[in-house]
């Protein structure tokens, strides 16, 4: 029996794992083939016109400081309706995004070495540049990259270049042309990073804000 309930949530795009299929696009052609529920994600939340109210992706718990004790100014959320906040990155080798192929939709593997992170990430990329061998991305849970097996293009090690999303303001609102420290929501290690802010945009939906120039201290 399919769903036939009015309301409007979808899922919200981690790709998590946890509902027992392997990407939030499989979840919703089960949920509409009765095959599973809404309560079966864990990031459910039933709340009548609003396709995806923002607390579905502030389902961490944040203070104020990092696993060090150090104060950020704020905390970088995904944009709407994205998993996670957009994660900009170069290979070691930029050739090797247009060598391997990489496309919007594919899943790559590696390490930010570059700014001394010792967490190997799963992106799902949303741009490739051939040119300059930038990718940008959305991380991903490691399932993914246990299921997919062969289909995961490895990097092995890369820059971060830049972050991209929401800004929840903690101790400071993000600020123009100023380095500040933040924390990338879901950041594994919840270890603060300093970027540059190159973009504040005020939006009915948040402070759509950009940093780059990443380093973590």
């Amino acid at each position: 029996m399919k769903n036939t309930d009015t309301d409007e949530w979808i899922p919200p795009g981690k790709n998590c794992g946890a509902c027992g299929a392997s990407t939030c696009e499989e979840f919703a052609r089960m949920l509409a083939e009765g095959k599973k529920e809404k309560p079966d994600c864990p990031f459910y939340r039933k709340s009548p016109g609003l396709k995806n109210p923002p607390e579905t992706i502030l389902t961490a718990n944040y203070g104020d400081r990092d696993i060090h004790g150090d104060p950020f100014d704020f905390i970088l959320h995904p944009l709407p309706r994205e998993p996670s906040a957009r994660k900009i990155v170069l290979p070691f080798r930029p050739d090797m995004t247009e060598k391997l192929e990489i496309k919007k939709g594919d899943l790559v593997l590696g390490r930010p070495t570059g700014a001394g992170c010792p967490v190997q990430h799963v992106l799902s990329v949303i741009e490739a540049d051939y040119l300059t061998g930038l990718l940008t991305c959305h991380v991903v849970s490691p399932l993914l990259a246990r299921e997919k097996g062969d289909e995961i293009k490895s990097i092995s090690a890369y820059h971060i270049i830049g972050f991209e999303g929401i800004a929840q303001t903690i101790n400071k609102e993000p600020e123009f042309g100023r380095r500040q420290k933040f924390l990338p929501g879901f950041c594994m290690m919840n270890l603060a990073h300093a970027g540059v802010v190159n973009m504040v945009l005020e939006n009915s939906y948040g402070i759509h804000t950009r940093v780059e120039d990443i380093r973590i201290w």
